[in-house]
């Protein structure tokens, strides 16, 4: 069965400036994650429907609102960014996707595994849609960084009554796909440094007495969570299991599980990877811990794209790998140059403030950073460390002249850190002044209640950097557990001998 996306008013008299209801940059934001999202499911062979406003000049529907999308006008066009990829127009004259329209015909005739349900507004054509489509009993998903709303309050509501009261799946647009990191496990852990001593003493015991059974260890959870370091892991035991004698199975990078999941199963001879029960527990561990920290905070910022900022938090040796696990996580980004490395990314971050302290002046200091940075590494300013945060906004906007990007405030605690009442004043500020395109970065003692924070005041926040939240997130324990020596089922106390099932498993070896 196909699965069938529903695009509600992604139409020009939404979505772009100058129309009586045009839902503002932020609704803008989601366009190249529609574009994403229809190009993924096209190619899975979903069809697409354009719910599309096309008004009588007289609908009674402008008693509440303004005249808008009336029929035959360019307002009622889907916008030129989305129109390219080929679906159904569909018009509507009601908030209801499926009242006066063939939306229900059309679902009827496709029988969709899956309705998915995206563009604006969230709280309005949306929630309508979705609550429609679950009472026909289709399975719903609402992708939570494909949809928006000119009122930020009220599209945080919403996505949490379409989950909590509608039961609808929420997802998000899947990020592109993770290039192979390439992980070097360094000779102090192959040779046991890392290990703990008894396994060690295990495998010389094991050897001198001649016994090597073939074992098959399993490795779960204490927890739920987002798995991360299966790839560090799978690299250090392609090194020591024997090519003619393993098999490795296990769950994908990124991937969900429940506490007690079964993510890892190893079956070789057991002194190939006895001394190392240590090191991949570690990897899995801390890994995972980092990538459902960000994954807490990703779900909580519903879309506003977050960039991790903890690598001064860990030792260097790990700040990398905890960076990676952030955007396994759903970071966009990360600072750390060895992070980006093993996420294949640019690492992101523009300016300090020991930068603007040294030059003596914000504005000074970036039209330095711009003089000498290439083209590519954006030109976000600092505003908080001389002057009021929307006055040295507008200050450092005008003087790069249209080439500012964006400004971070990084507000500390003695002054009150960063407020939603701060970010509203700074947007309108820049607004006022002519820089309507300059983005708003927020960083400083974040964690998902804090963004959540944001977000129900409606603070017009572009990008969040999160730092400690990520670094300093509790490891996720897992365990290892032999289930199975030389083919005969076998297990601990309290543990059930034999293979554990679980159907998400995938051979990796």
């Amino acid at each position: 069965m196909a699965r069938a996306v529903v695009v509600s008013d992604m139409l020009r008299g939404f979505m772009e400036e100058g129309y009586p209801l045009y839902c503002g940059p932020r609704a803008r934001r989601i366009i190249p994650n529609v574009q994403k999202l229809l190009e993924q499911e096209l190619a899975k062979g979903s069809k697409i429907f354009y719910l599309c406003d096309q008004h009588d000049k007289d609908d009674p529907e402008f008693a509440m609102f303004p005249p808008h999308c009336i029929e035959g006008t360019v307002e009622s066009e889907v916008i030129p960014e989305l129109a390219k990829y080929p679906g159904k127009i569909i018009p509507k004259k009601t908030y209801s996707l499926f009242h006066g329209t063939t939306l229900e015909k059309e679902l009827e005739k496709l029988k969709p595994e899956a309705v998915v349900v995206v563009g604006v507004c969230t709280h309005i054509c949306v929630l309508h849609g979705v609550d429609e489509a679950i009472i026909r009993h289709y399975p719903v998903e609402v992708p939570v960084d494909c949809v928006a709303s000119f009122d930020e309050k009220a599209h945080v509501w919403a996505l949490d009554y379409i989950e909590k009261v509608l039961g609808a799946k929420m997802t998000r647009v899947t990020p592109v796909e993770l290039p192979k990191p390439r992980f070097e496990i360094p000779d102090y852990i192959l040779s046991g440094d890392t290990s703990d001593i008894y396994f060690v003493r295990t495998v010389e015991i094991l050897k001198k007495e001649g016994i090597n059974p073939v074992a098959t260890m399993e490795v779960f959870a204490s927890r739920a969570g987002i798995l991360c370091g299966i790839e560090e892991v799978k690299t250090l035991l392609e090194k020591v299991l024997p090519e003619d004698n393993r098999q490795l199975w296990a769950l994908a990078e990124g991937e969900s599980f429940q506490r007690k999941d079964v993510v890892l199963r190893i079956t070789a001879p057991y002194q190939s990877y006895g001394v190392y029960e240590t090191v991949y527990l570690g990897m899995l561990a801390h890994c995972s811990g980092w990538a459902t920290a960000a994954r807490e905070c990703v779900e909580a910022a519903q879309g506003i794209p977050i960039i991790s900022f903890g690598a001064r938090h860990v030792h260097p040796l790990i700040a990398g790998t905890m960076d990676y696990a952030a955007i396994v996580g759903g970071c966009i980004g990360c600072s750390s140059i060895s992070g980006a490395k093993l996420a294949g990314i640019k690492p992101a971050g523009t300016m300090p403030h020991a930068l603007i302290i040294i030059i003596g002046d914000t504005a000074r200091a970036t039209l330095i950073f711009d003089k000498y940075m290439p083209p590519d590494v954006p030109r976000i300013a600092l505003v908080d460390t001389f002057k009021d945060e929307p006055e040295e906004s507008v200050i450092v906007a005008q003087a790069l002249k249209g080439k500012l990007q964006g400004v971070r405030l990084d507000t500390p605690g003695e002054r009150g850190r960063v407020t939603a009442d701060l970010v509203k004043e700074t947007r309108a500020r820049l607004d006022l002044a002519g820089f309507k395109e300059v983005k708003i970065f927020v960083s400083g003692g974040l964690d998902p209640d804090r963004i959540r924070y944001f977000l129900d005041d409606g603070a017009p926040v572009d990008f969040f950097g999160v730092g400690s939240y990520i670094s300093s997130a509790k490891p996720i324990d897992f365990t290892a557990d032999l289930h199975d020596v030389e083919g005969k089922p076998i297990a601990k106390r309290g543990r059930i001998p034999g293979i554990t099932p679980n159907p998400k498993l995938r051979r990796v070896m």
